[in-house]
């Protein structure tokens, strides 16, 4: 039994191909080496599905978050050790994910626009090149959590449109003090402020809400792609759910400044499980 993970911050989709060839699929919380420990990532796969494999896993190949230095690589390994310590595991980057997924055997720059983003300049075969991602504080760049972030202040500023807020009031019951909370007391809160990217979504139509996809797409623009070498020759793709569904924005902001977004993926993980499958 193989087991394939693609995994980000505030989910990962897992494929298992089984003996017989059948593929099952399931999705569950996010996980990020940055922000969690070995120890309270195991015991959350624990609670996944993950549990029910144990013994019958051979190998296991999981991309993610946080994962291209060493020592986080090494904390991934060590919580599936935890439950499988028999099993065979591979830990990379998303960004290799997201190349292999978006860009094939071809060369390309391969992007990731989730709760956080990221970038790679890919020659077909391997990773050439990449941006620095320093997370949600100090980048992240048209990411979810990028963009809820100054949806958020702008909340507590009192500089979104009266209607927007009024909205935001009865669907959320905010207060400056619930945001503050969340945001320096609670958990995981670059997965807060992307929670409300669904509702910026729901009201893209609105010209306010539009804007802050649009004006963080740019930024991404800015600070990753066209720091690429020839970024304007060569084809770029996206992972993601902010660019999957808010791609007609995407698109939009890319070619006002001359650049051709060809794929854009939700997720990664199909193109994974066929590109093991053909290494079985």
């Amino acid at each position: 039994m193989i087991v394939i993970a693609d995994s980000g911050s505030s989910k990962t989709d897992w494929r298992v191909i089984h003996p017989d060839g059948k593929i099952t699929q399931h999705r569950g919380v996010g996980f990020n080496p940055y922000y969690q420990t070995s120890e309270e990532m195991a015991l959350q796969m624990r609670d996944e599905f993950l549990l029910n494999l144990q013994g019958s896993v051979k190998q296991i190949f999981y991309y993610g978050a946080g994962c291209s230095a060493p020592e986080r690589k090494a904390e991934v390994v060590q919580a599936l050790q935890t439950l499988f310590a028999e099993a065979h595991i591979e830990v990379d980057h998303d960004l290799s994910a997201a190349a292999h997924a978006t860009c094939g055997h071809e060369a390309g720059i391969a992007c990731i626009l989730g709760t956080g983003s990221n970038s790679c300049d890919y020659d077909g075969e391997k990773i050439i090149d990449s941006r620095p991602a320093p997370g949600y504080i100090l980048g992240d760049e048209g990411g979810g959590g990028y963009v809820g972030r100054k949806f958020l202040q702008d909340f507590i500023n009192d500089e979104m449109p009266q209607q927007i807020k009024s909205e935001v009031l009865s669907r959320f019951h905010l207060t400056r003090e619930i945001i503050q909370d969340h945001v320096y007391r609670q958990p995981f809160p670059n997965r807060y402020m992307a929670s409300f990217c669904r509702f910026i979504t729901e009201h893209s139509s609105n010209p306010y809400c539009y804007r802050l996809f649009y004006d963080s797409f740019q930024e991404f623009f800015s600070k990753h792609v066209r720091k690429y070498q020839d970024y304007d020759k060569k084809p770029v793709n996206f992972v993601g759910s902010i660019a999957h569904y808010n791609s007609d924005i995407l698109r939009k902001a890319a070619m006002d400044i001359g650049l051709h977004v060809k794929l854009i993926l939700e997720s990664p993980i199909a193109g994974l499980t066929l590109y093991h499958q053909k290494k079985l």
